[in-house]
């Protein structure tokens, strides 16, 4: 069962719902909720920038800005939460290390990190909608990620599983299952392969390991070369309040979850999605 929650707060619209639903989580569940802000000193005054003769006192000034604004969006986005959260009660950390560090470390002591698809964690750019943190978090971090998109669509239609019987995908269902994360919303698991047969297989053995955890999961076998454009309309068509998958691991049937396909997905889905490497 969940028992810490570490969500990523800013001013983006993913990191606002990224906020909402972790403290919902947090309600339900009773699980121990920290909210973060990322201060991202390196950048902000960043040492090692060459000053030409006669800048020093201008550097000094933009960096005192810098950090006067990065203090003040932190304050903003605190109290943001305070208000959101009501009576539920949250621990602030006010991280200073750059984005990746901060919440590779902060992490290490949660179960789940909540972050927005779109978050920019301060001066953080984020050119394609992505948060860039969000790679590093999966590559190097040992916790599942909970990405949030900005405009999450209302999903009554249950929880989506992406299964290819992968290792990381082993993993996600895992984590999903010990977390309690359903919340008692029906289950598919979907299940994409070069044979219907083998498909179905590979759905079939997911479902019963959810089952085994006291969840009503439903097999979807479908034939094809092209899974993620399957997980995509699936999500839609149900519509899934969440999507469960594992990433970066090459399938002896296809490369379903990939950099590249976890990508997609994540730019790409309507709902919230669960994800453990």
């Amino acid at each position: 069962m969940i028992r810490s929650i570490l969500v990523a707060l800013d001013d983006t619209k993913g990191a606002r719902h990224a906020r909402d639903l972790a403290i919902g989580l947090a309600r339900r569940t009773g699980a121990a909720l920290s909210a973060a802000t990322v201060l991202d000193w390196p950048h902000v005054k960043d040492a090692h920038e060459p000053v030409p003769p006669g800048a020093v006192a201008f550097k000094e000034r933009r960096d005192a800005a810098r950090a006067q604004r990065a203090e003040e969006e932190a304050d903003a986005a605190f109290a943001a939460c305070t208000a959101a959260a009501g009576e539920t009660p949250f621990a602030r950390l006010r991280l200073t290390e750059a984005p990746e560090a901060a919440l590779l470390a902060a992490g290490a002591t949660h179960d789940l990190i909540v972050i927005g698809r779109d978050s920019t964690l301060g001066l953080e750019d984020n050119p394609d909608g992505l948060a860039p943190v969000i790679e590093a978090l999966l590559h190097d971090g040992a916790r599942p990620l909970l990405v949030v998109p900005a405009e999450p669509a209302p999903g009554s239609g249950g929880v989506l599983v992406g299964y290819d019987g992968s290792i990381p995908a082993m993993r996600a269902i895992q984590l999903f299952a010990l977390l309690r994360l359903a919340e008692d919303s029906p289950v598919k698991v979907l299940s994409v392969g070069e044979t219907r047969a083998e498909a179905a297989r590979l759905a079939g053995e997911a479902a019963d390991y959810l089952r085994r955890h006291g969840m009503a999961a439903e097999p979807i076998a479908l034939e094809g070369a092209r899974p993620v454009d399957a997980l995509l309309a699936e999500a839609t068509a149900m519509p899934a309040r969440l999507l469960v998958m594992g990433a970066y691991e090459y399938s002896a049937l296809r490369t379903l979850f990939t950099g590249s396909a976890t990508r997609r997905l994540l730019h790409g889905a309507p709902c919230p999605v669960f994800v453990a490497r």
